[in-house]
């Protein structure tokens, strides 16, 4: 399928370059051009300021400029005509006899439409989730499950070979803490006197792991330290965790181990590295503290700075602890080493909010040791607050005050989930509304854009029933209504490549929702078996639907949603 804004660019290259040989356009540099829908959908199917961008280059005035553009274009099978419009806008229009048989490229390309070459031959990576195994995966945590997943969907529909990885720690002091607190319980579910650990997990979780453990192993664990403990509850808690991805949609293809970083050394070579180069120092406090700062410090141990002022930032940052100690920014330098060195050409990584300013050092980091950095996008994601009849649930007992994913998907199912964590900007917080996530009706989104695909399986099973077939419509009897729907069905494809530059895969949902938007009032008019619709006109519109099935199954497949025939 073609993605028109590029292809309406050519054209305007062209005509620019015609106008230079006629001499009607003097020779300059080309900016870039823009074209794109116009404010206005009277104005046109697309529209380009660059008359106005050359105005200066060309000393002529943009509404002359795009008159020379508008007569220089050469013609196209798409393009449909061309206008001029104050202050110098070019407007273009489709041509609506190739529009209409874009119905057949729709259908031509089936499960793959819109399937790009923009990242043909590249790797990419996505890191998300990425939760050490300490308790059920909550749903604040499944926001990046649901963003990391779509973005490497999206990333695969242009091209792009796709590996998904979790980073997790099974080590140090949380996993020390899990030990401990399956250690109590265990010795708790067997009658003895035990208390948990300070900063151990209190969730109901812990006493139903060891209720499992007490029927495998019995009392034979009295004598055991923590650490089998933790290995236990490790192997437990992680099945958990995959089986509700696997519920979710959500699959990974490499389960990354941070301690693998400190048996193998990288982490000590990265700090070496960085050493090397020049950015590390031992002292009490950063070479640009203050006064105040040096005093308050007083004979303190040094730490081991890294100078990240030299790379922009607005002080330095400890990389290791006066106890020795690495801060979680050290073993993630060196972990995003390891990816680069495993040769992928784009990394994302999808984190919480929290993370923002550790990953600005991550990535001085990677500079500072020669790596482009350039190739890491990191898409930071805000709260899910969750609401049931107009009230903020707060938290599970059962899980520790957090609410586990699976509480929600036993509500509303994995397909709402998955919307409602997508649906809004990463940037903005997510207010989860159980009650319309269950609801059938219009006012439910996932309802309605499924819906969509519904109706369209809907009418093929009452064509079956006639013995009605599509084959050889004449696809120049479609109306206005379905030439609306084939416009908005054709800028998939930009809204796939905006989706993955801006690295804002929410305007799938909004896409999907709009583009059902325009469906359901023309379904409701463009009728296939009514006593008033002639054949071959019921024959066009039922190969359209076969075409609109068509999009609205790619849209959810991207979205990770299941398609409907029947709800």
């Amino acid at each position: 399928m073609k993605i028109l804004p590029q292809e309406h660019i050519v054209l305007i290259r062209q005509a620019i370059e015609s106008a230079r040989a006629a001499g009607d356009l003097p020779a300059f540099d080309l900016p870039e051009i823009r074209v794109q829908p116009p404010a206005r959908p009277e104005h046109g199917d697309y529209a380009s300021p660059v008359a106005m961008q050359l105005a200066k280059l060309a000393r002529k005035a943009p509404l002359e400029i795009a008159e020379i553009i508008v007569r220089h274009l050469p013609e196209a099978p798409f393009l449909g005509g061309a206008s001029v419009a104050k202050p110098g806008f070019i407007n273009f229009r489709l041509n609506e006899d190739w529009l209409k048989q874009q119905v057949e490229a729709i259908i031509a390309e089936g499960d793959a439409l819109f399937t790009l070459e923009r990242g043909k031959g590249q790797r990419a990576q996505v890191e998300f989730v990425s939760a050490n195994p300490t308790g059920p995966l909550h749903i604040g945590r499944t926001r990046g499950a649901v963003i990391g997943d779509t973005i490497a969907r999206l990333l695969e529909a242009l091209g792009y070979d796709v590996e998904r990885e979790y980073y997790f720690n099974n080590a140090g002091r949380q996993m020390e803490m899990l030990g401990r607190t399956l250690q109590a319980r265990y010795l708790q579910a067997l009658g003895h006197d035990a208390a948990l650990p300070e900063e151990g997990y209190a969730g109901e979780y812990m006493k139903d792991i060891a209720a499992q453990l007490v029927e495998e192993v019995g009392d034979s664990w009295l004598e055991q330290d923590w650490q089998p403990f933790k290995e236990y509850a490790e192997k437990i808690i992680f099945g958990w965790i995959r089986d509700s991805l696997l519920r979710l949609g959500v699959r990974h293809d490499v389960f990354f181990n941070e301690n693998s970083l400190y048996e193998d050394g990288a982490v000590w070579r990265t700090l070496d590295a960085l050493r090397e180069q020049g950015y590390i120092y031992e002292a009490p406090v950063w070479e640009g503290a203050s006064e105040e700062e040096r005093a308050a410090a007083g004979d303190a141990a040094p730490a081991t700075w890294f100078r990240t002022t030299r790379l922009g930032d607005d002080k330095d940052r400890v990389l290791v602890k006066a106890s020795g100690e690495p801060t979680y920014t050290l073993p993630d330098i060196a972990y995003h080493v390891n990816k680069f060195e495993r040769g992928f050409d784009l990394l994302v990584n999808v984190l919480g909010a929290d993370h923002g300013l550790q990953y600005q050092t991550v990535r001085r980091g990677l500079q500072a040791l020669g790596y482009d950095p350039s190739k890491l996008h990191v898409v930071i994601h805000q709260m899910v607050r969750i609401y049931k009849d107009g009230r903020l649930i707060k938290g599970s007992t059962r899980a520790g005050d957090v609410i586990p994913l699976d509480d929600v998907m036993d509500q509303v199912g994995p397909d709402p989930v998955r919307y409602f964590l997508l649906a809004r900007s990463p940037n903005t917080d997510v207010d989860f509304d159980l009650d319309l996530a269950i609801a059938h009706n219009n006012e439910n989104p996932v309802y309605y854009i499924q819906n969509a695909h519904v109706r369209c399986a809907g009418i093929f099973r009452m064509a079956e029933a006639r013995g009605f077939s599509d084959e050889d419509a004449d696809l120049s009897l479609l109306g206005e209504q379905e030439m609306v729907f084939l416009r908005q069905a054709l800028r998939m494809g930009e809204m796939l490549l905006y989706a993955v530059d801006e690295m804002a895969p929410h305007q799938l949902a909004v896409f999907a929702l709009d583009t059902a938007r325009i469906f359901h009032p023309m379904y409701d008019t463009v009728r296939v078996f009514h006593s008033e619709v002639p054949e071959d006109v019921a024959r066009a519109r039922l190969r359209f639907y076969r075409a609109a099935r068509i999009v609205f199954r790619r849209l959810l497949t991207l979205m990770g949603m299941n398609a409907p025939d029947f709800m």
